[in-house]
C-alpha cells in the first residue's frame, strides 16, 4: 500500500564524511576553501524516529533540485557550514562533494576538529513524497539490494540539505583529514570524476560499511557554539573537543536509548515521542528532564493511537479491524467483514499497527491503569478485562473483541480446507442436541382429483424416516505469559487460523467416514449400485448409471421424476470426468465403424472431486468408484445438521487466567452427519 498520511515528512539518515584541509594562501594571492566528500546515504535500512519499522530511501526516486544544496551542522539553519557542488547516486549510494564555504563558528569547528581526526558523520534531510509499507516476509529490491519486510520504502523524496553530525546511526564509520589541494584542482577522494587526478595514498577512504538495520538514526541536536579556535595549544584543543563530544554523545545516547525502550512497548507514541526527542536533543535537555516529559506524554495518552479526539474514542469494530490488519487477514476478508469507513478509521487511528499488548494497555488504561508497559501482567490483565464504558450506554468487552478477531482468522483457516461436502449434502439447522428425524421425499404427495364439493385430503409423509443428531467437537487454546511478554499477535491470529483448519478437517473426517461407509446403502437391491469392468468411468458407463438412476421408483412404483446433476469422482478420475463433460465430440482413431461423434453427456453433470474418496484411511474408499447424485436440495443422499445453523467453528470465552497470567480461549463446532435417501444417487464400482 502507498501511504504518507500521519507519518513523518522528514528523514534524517547518517553516514560517513571525509574532510580535506584547506591549503594556505598561494603566492599569487589565490586561496582555497576546505573541501569535503561524503557518502550521504548508504542505501540500506535504518530506524528513525516517527517510523515503527526501518526505512529505505529509493535513490532512483530521489529528486535533487540543484547540485548546490546547503550543508549545515546538526540540521540547523542557523549553523551553516557550506554547500555541495556535486551530488550523485553511485553504486546504490548517495555521494556528495562540496566546499566549507560558510564563515561560522560551526564551520570553523568542523574543519579544526576534522583535521585532528574527529569522526564526523553526515546526515541527509529529505522530505517524503511517496511512502510504501512492505509487509512481513515480503521481499523488495531497492538500490540494487534485496530487503525483507516489515520495512517502509520511501519511493519519492526531495533532498533538502545535508548536515554534519557528531554522532549518527552508523557508529562504525570514520573520517580523517586528507591531503591538501588547491581550490582550482578540485580533487575529490574516492569518488573520481573525469578530468580530476587520482587520489593519493593520503586521501580519505570514503567507503561506507554495510548499514546495520537495527541502528537508530540520530535526531539533530542543538550545536554548541565554540567560537574561534586557535592552534596555540593543539593538545588542549583536542582534549576540549573530545570531552565535549563525549558528554554530548553520552547525553544523546541516553535519550535515544530511552526513546527506543519506550517505543518498543508503546509504538503508538512514535509521532509525539519523535517530536519530543527532537526538542530534547536540540535544546540540550538532560536525560532526567527528558524522562519526566516522556512520563507526562505517556499519561496523556488514553490508550493506543495518541490523545483521543471525540470521534476517535474506543470503537470495538475499529479495534477489531486494526487487529485483523496487523495480523495479516486477507484483503478480501477484510473488505467483506468490515465497512470501508471502519477500515479507514483503523488505518488512521492505529497507523503504526496494533499489537496484543497495545490492546490490553488500551483497555487497562481506559479502566484506570496507570502503567505504560506490560511489566505488571497481573494488574494489566485485571484492569483490561473489565468492561469499558463506550459511547452512550453501551460497553466494550475485551473478551468479546478478542473472540471476534479470533473467529475471523478461524473462519479463514476453515474456508481454506476442501469443502466438497457442501456440494453433495443437504444442510439443516437444529435447535438442540436431540435426535431429529426427516422423512423421505417420496411419500404420498401426489395430487388427487377433488369431486365437486369434496374436501382436500391430507398428504402422508410415508413411513421412511432418516435421523440425524448434532454433537460437539472442540479444543482449548491459550495466550500465555510468554505470548504477552513477546507481544505475539500470532497467538490471536495464527493459532485460531490453525483451529479453523482443524475444525474443517474434523468435519471432513466425520462426513466422509459416514458417506464412504455405504456398502448397505448403495446396493443392487436398492437399484443404485453396479460393478464390473464395464462400470469404469466412460460414456457407456455414464449411460448405464444415468439409466439406472432414472429408472428408480418411489414406494408406490411411480418414477422419481428427478434427474442426477452431480458427477462425484476421486482425484484420479477428475480429469477424465471434466474431459467427458466438456467435450462435444468423441472420436476413436482406431475404429473403422461409422458411429456418431457427438458426446451425449456433454455438460450434463457437474464434476466434483474429493481427496477423501480414494484415501485408504477411510473404509470403503476407492480410486475407481464414482457416483452420480441428485441435487441435494431435491433428494439428498447425505445431510449435515448444524446447531442453530452455525456452519463454522466458533471461538469464545476469552477470559483472563490470573493464576497463569494468560488468556484462555476455546474453539468448538456443533454438527452431525447422517446418510439420507438412497434413491438420490447411484454408485459405480469402476472395476470387477
Amino acid at each position: 500500500m502507498t501511504a504518507k498520511t500521519d507519518l513523518p515528512d522528514i528523514l534524517a539518515m547518517d553516514c560517513e564524511v571525509a574532510i580535506e584541509a584547506a591549503a594556505p594562501a598561494t603566492d599569487d594571492g589565490g586561496d582555497s576553501l576546505p573541501r569535503f566528500s561524503m557518502v550521504a546515504y548508504t542505501g540500506g535500512p535504518i530506524r528513525t524516529l516517527g517510523f515503527s519499522y526501518p526505512v529505505v530511501v529509493n535513490l532512483d526516486g530521489m529528486s535533487i533540485p540543484t547540485q548546490r544544496r546547503p550543508v549545515r551542522f546538526q540540521h540547523s539553519a542557523f549553523e551553516g557550514v557550506g554547500h555541495t557542488e556535486r551530488i550523485a547516486v553511485e553504486d546504490g549510494q548517495l555521494v556528495a562533494e562540496g566546499l566549507v564555504s560558510r564563515d561560522t563558528a560551526a564551520a570553523q569547528e568542523i574543519v579544526a576538529s576534522g583535521k585532528k581526526g574527529f569522526p564526523w558523520q553526515a546526515s541527509i534531510g529529505a522530505s517524503v513524497d511517496e511512502l510504501e509499507f512492505i509487509k512481513r516476509d515480503v521481499a523488495v529490491t531497492v538500490n540494487g539490494r534485496k530487503f525483507n519486510g516489515p520495512i517502509y520504502v520511501a519511493h519519492k523524496t526531495t533532498l533538502n540539505e545535508i548536515s554534519f553530525v557528531d554522532l549518527g546511526a552508523d557508529q562504525q564509520t570514520r573520517a580523517r583529514i586528507a591531503a591538501q589541494h588547491h581550490k582550482e584542482t578540485q580533487a575529490m577522494p574516492d569518488h573520481r570524476t573525469p578530468g580530476n587526478p587520482q587520489p593519493t595514498d593520503t586521501d580519505v577512504a570514503a567507503t561506507a560499511p554495510e548499514p546495520i538495520s537495527d541502528n537508530v538514526a540520530t535526531v539533530p541536536a542543538e550545536p554548541h557554539r565554540s567560537g574561534n579556535i586557535t592552534a596555540s595549544d593543539p593538545a588542549a584543543e583536542i582534549d576540549q573537543i573530545t570531552a565535549r563530544a563525549r558528554a554530548e554523545s553520552d547525553r544523546r545516547q541516553r535519550i535515544q536509548s530511552m526513546t527506543a525502550e519506550v517505543l518498543a512497548q508503546r509504538p503508538e507514541l512514535a509521532d509525539d515521542l519523535g517530536k519530543l526527542a527532537h526538542a530534547a536533543l536540540e535544546a540540550g535537555w538532560k536525560p532526567d528532564k527528558y524522562q519526566l516529559e516522556v512520563m507526562r506524554l505517556s499519561r496523556s495518552y488514553n490508550g493506543v493511537g495518541g490523545p483521543r479526539r471525540q470521534e476517535d474514542r474506543l470503537d470495538g469494530s475499529v479495534i477489531e479491524a486494526a487487529l485483523c490488519i496487523a495480523g495479516g487477514l486477507e484483503t478480501d476478508a477484510l473488505e467483506s467483514q468490515f465497512a470501508d469507513r471502519t477500515l479507514d478509521a483503523a488505518n488512521r487511528q492505529y497507523r503504526h499497527g496494533l499489537g496484543l499488548c497495545d490492546t490490553l494497555l488500551m483497555f487497562a488504561q481506559a479502566n484506570g491503569y496507570r502503567g505504560v508497559s506490560r511489566g505488571n501482567l497481573k494488574d494489566l490483565l485485571q484492569f483490561a478485562f473489565t468492561d469499558v464504558q463506550a459511547a452512550g450506554f453501551s460497553t466494550l468487552s475485551l473478551p468479546g473483541i478478542l473472540s471476534n478477531v479470533a473467529n475471523k482468522f478461524l473462519r479463514a483457516g476453515f474456508e481454506a480446507v476442501e469443502s466438497t461436502w457442501r456440494d453433495i449434502a443437504a444442510l439443516r439447522s437444529v435447535r438442540d442436541f436431540k435426535q431429529v428425524s426427516s422423512y423421505s421425499l417420496t411419500g404420498g404427495f401426489v395430487y388427487e382429483e377433488i369431486a365437486p364439493g369434496g374436501e382436500l385430503k391430507h398428504a402422508t409423509v410415508g413411513e421412511t424416516a432418516y435421523t440425524n443428531q448434532a454433537k460437539t467437537y472442540g479444543r482449548m487454546f491459550g495466550i500465555d505469559r510468554r505470548d504477552l511478554i513477546n507481544d505475539d499477535l500470532d497467538a490471536l491470529t495464527a493459532v485460531p487460523r490453525r483451529l479453523g483448519r482443524g475444525g474443517a478437517l474434523k468435519l471432513n473426517e466425520v462426513f466422509w467416514a459416514e458417506f464412504l461407509s455405504n456398502a448397505a446403502f448403495f446396493t443392487v437391491g436398492n437399484s443404485n449400485y453396479a460393478e464390473g469392468v464395464g462400470t469404469a468411468l466412460g460414456i457407456d458407463a455414464l449411460t448405464q448409471a444415468e439409466t439406472m438412476f432414472l429408472d428408480q421408483t418411489d414406494p408406490d412404483g411411480h418414477p422419481l421424476a428427478v434427474a442426477p446433476v452431480i458427477l462425484l469422482v476421486p482425484n484420479g478420475l477428475y480429469v477424465p470426468a471434466t474431459q467427458i463433460m466438456n467435450s462435444t465430440e468423441l472420436r476413436d482413431p482406431s475404429s473403422t465403424k461409422k458411429t456418431p461423434v457427438a458426446n451425449p453427456h456433454a455438460g450434463k453433470f457437474r464434476p466434483v472431486r474429493s481427496s477423501y474418496l480414494n484415501n485408504p484411511k477411510y473404509t470403503g474408499a476407492s480410486g475407481l468408484a464414482w457416483y452420480i447424485l441428485a441435487d441435494p436440495a431435491d433428494m439428498p443422499v447425505i445431510e449435515v445438521a448444524f446447531l442453530n445453523g452455525q456452519q463454522q467453528p466458533t471461538v469464545e470465552s476469552a477470559d483472563a487466567d490470573f493464576n497463569n497470567l494468560g488468556i484462555q480461549m476455546r474453539g468448538y463446532h456443533d454438527f452431525g452427519v447422517a446418510k439420507q435417501e438412497p434413491r438420490g444417487g447411484v454408485k459405480m464400482k469402476g472395476e470387477a
